[in-house]
Parts: structure tokens; sequence; C-alpha cells
């Protein structure tokens, strides 16, 4: 190794899981590894009048067993309290109480996508703008309809809010930022981690991404142009990325989060640590119809990992994909990881975990990179739920049958928002 190398690595000790197929890593792992997927018929709330039924819900999630303040619950959205509660999981995983790390030199990175705000919410408000005739007149709206809303209601919808309240449940002083970037958020949010730590601004980063899309607000806007599959009658069957009968993506929600840091900071203090980050890039696609049915930004953004990891793509144990199961998505990224990637790409074990626990913004992300991590750790591949028929058109060798023996121990993850923003990250177990 290179004299001084040892300061420039960034480490992950810690991995915390709030997820539809379980929470904490080990639950999480279990689901994984059993091939136990978490949609089901929506079951949150009254769906009759919604144009999709189905979900990954998580059904067994109480906020108050993880957020030592509970006065903040109030004010917190679903994916707020989600990504606190999995940075408790986090924190705990790597053995840090309150007070291990100086306050200033712990810090916080966040991806959030758009918070939605539940109708119940501005019911009140709405109902008293509804004139003689029981439409909705706005002029109402401004005038005295404010007054119906709660005063801490915007609290509840600011993407900054995760970081915000991870930092106070933690009493994180340093560094805080949150990356709004949608599905490539979480791996963006790794990126900025790796830089704080590595210029000396922090020993030590909560990092990850929360998100939840189970919401009536959220399913009729993404029905409207993101695609969501119409799988009534069987919901397990319903997310099946690169699957030649793909027909659209399931909501979903879950938040990961991992903890960072400096190698030799965490072979001080004992830690055990799970992978190195070798590498992560971004780039997008830009304009024009042609770099957005290449994805041109995803190829950018796998180049760019691996070249900062210097590591040959044969030599990748496999590639976590984006895999949203819509037709256009799953075709623009294998064609982007064919032209990344080379012949490699012909070979190279895939796994879409979005078939266990769908779709999530932000979040998703940052789950699937705790797969990649746990599957490092544990030497096994999960398999894709429902790869049956594949699609000619991609090309990709999905593992489907069985999990599958890792061959190396460093993995290629990738994320993509359907606009073109792409992340992509090396890691490599120690």
């Amino acid at each position: 190794m290179i004299a001084g190398f040892e300061n420039n690595r960034t480490v992950v000790t810690g991995i915390g899981v709030v997820s539809p197929i379980g929470i904490g890593k080990d639950a999480f792992w279990k689901s994984l590894i059993a091939g136990q997927s978490g949609v089901d018929f929506l079951h949150a709330f009254p769906n009759h009048d919604l144009p999709f039924k189905l979900s990954a819900e998580i059904k067994d999630f109480d906020p108050r067993n993880y957020i030592a303040d509970r006065k903040f619950i109030k004010v917190m959205s679903r994916d707020i309290q989600l990504g606190v509660a999995a940075s408790q999981l986090a924190m705990k995983d790597a053995g840090l109480n309150k007070g291990d790390i100086a306050p200033e030199r712990l810090g916080v990175e966040f991806g959030a996508g758009r918070i939605s705000t539940g109708p119940n919410e501005l019911l009140e408000a709405v109902r008293g703008c509804s004139n003689s005739e029981h439409d909705f007149d706005y002029h109402k709206f401004g005038s005295h309809s404010m007054e119906d809303i709660h005063p801490l209601w915007l609290l509840r919808q600011l993407p900054n809010a995760p970081a915000c309240f991870v930092s106070i449940d933690h009493d994180a002083r340093g560094p805080n930022n949150t990356i709004t970037a949608r599905d490539s958020s979480a791996l963006l949010a790794l990126a900025e981690a790796i830089r704080t730590i590595e210029r000396g601004a922090a020993d030590c980063m909560i990092v990850g991404a929360s998100s939840s899309n189970v919401s009536p607000v959220d399913i009729t806007k993404l029905s409207l142009y993101e695609g969501l599959s119409h799988r009534d009658h069987d919901p397990e069957t319903a997310s099946r990325p690169f699957d030649f009968e793909r027909d659209g993506a399931i909501v979903g929600e879950g938040s990961a989060v991992f903890v960072l840091e400096s190698y030799e900071h965490a072979r001080k203090r004992g830690a055990n640590i799970y992978c190195e980050v070798l590498g992560v890039g971004s780039g997008c696609d830009g304009a024009g119809d042609e770099n957005s049915m290449r994805g041109t930004g995803l190829v950018r953004a796998t180049q760019s990992a691996l070249q900062q990891a210097n590591i040959n793509p044969a030599h990748l144990s496999h590639i976590n994909a984006h895999g949203k199961s819509t037709q256009r998505d799953d075709l623009v990224e294998a064609r982007a990881l064919h032209e990344a990637l080379g012949t490699v790409a012909d070979s190279l074990p895939v796994t879409a975990l979005k078939s266990y626990f769908g779709y999530f913004d932000a979040g998703s992300g940052a789950v699937e990179l705790a797969g990649t991590l746990l599957a490092l750790q544990h030497g096994e591949l999960p398999l894709t739920l429902n790869y049956e028929t594949p699609d000619p058109r991609c090309q990709l060798q999905v593992v489907h049958d069985q999990p599958m023996p890792l061959r190396s121990s460093a993995a290629l993850t990738v994320n993509r928002t359907s606009m073109g923003q792409s992340a992509a990250a090396v890691v490599r177990a120690i």
C-alpha cells in the first residue's frame, strides 16, 4: 500500500435499514436471501378511488420505538420518521453512542425526494374555500382558509428536514447537507460525505436517504407520468425488472442509513468494517432524445466510478441495478451498462432489488446500497424476483433462479432518474 493512502480511505461501519421486507439489517437480509416480496395490496388507506391498488408498505413500524424525543413525531412526515429510525439503527450497528464522537466532528449527509402532503392535512382549509355550488373558490384560500392550516404544517414537507432531525437526534453539529436528486440522491449523498471526511471536516458522517410514496397524492401523481404496474391480480409478481412482460413500477417506502468513517478512525476505535467505498461517479443525460435513450448520464457515472476505483469491470462480483420495472427505464439502463462496461456486461451477474420493495424515490437507492453491502458481507447475491421471460433488448445476466455465490469482493450499484440524473458507486468488502 502507498504510504499515506490509508488516510484517504473511507469505510462503512454501520448499516440501518427500515424497509417493507424487514426493519434492521438482519431481518432485511433474511427476506432478501429467502426471496420474500414486500409487495401487497394497499392497506394504509382506502384505495377504491385510486388508479392503482398495490404498494410495498412497512406494516410494523412504530416511530416511538426509534425516535428519542417523541414530541418531534407530530411534525415529522413518514419520510422523516423512517430516516431518523434508520439512523438510530445504523449508529447502534456501528457501536457508537451519543458523545463517542465530538459533536463538531459528526456530520449528516442525506438524500430526500419530494415529500408530499396528505389530503387530510389540508382538508379543513379546502372545505372553507367551497362556494355555494361546491366549487373551489381560489380567492377564499388566501383571505381566510390559511388559518385552518396547522402553523407547523410545512415542516413535515421540507426536504432538508430528514437531515435536520437526524442531526438533532444524534447531536451531530458537523457538516450537514441534503441532496434532492430523486433516485440518485443516496449515492450522491455518499459521494459528498466521502469528500467531507477526506478534506478533514468530519471524522464520521451519517449518510442515507428516506422516502415514502405510499400516499394517495404520490400514487395519483406517479400514475400520470411514471408508469405503475396494473398487475392487481397477483401483487407479489407485479414488480419484475428487466422481464419482457414488465408493465410498471410499484410504489414503496423505506430508508437506509450508513455510518462512514476514515479507515484510520475506524481502525483506531476497533470498529467492524463492512466495506470500503472505492469510487462514486455522477452524470446526466443532457439534451436530446439520443442521449436520453442511451442513458448517457449513467454511462458517464459508471465509467467515472470505475476510474476512481481503479478496477477492471471484469473483477466486479455483480451489478445492483436500478431496475425500476418500466419498459423504458429498464431498456435505457441496460443500454447504458453495455456501453459503459463493454462485453463484460454480457456476463456480469445483475440483481434488481426493487422487485422486493418497489420504487420510492431517494430512499430506494439507499436501501439498494444496503443490499449490496450485505451481499458482499455474506458472499451471496439475492435473486431478482419475477424474472421469467428475458427481454432480448436488455441482454443482462439477471440472477433469478436462486441466490448466487459471489466471485469477488467488489460490486457496482447504480441509480438513475427518469430525467437522466445518474449515480454509480463501486464498493469493496474488507
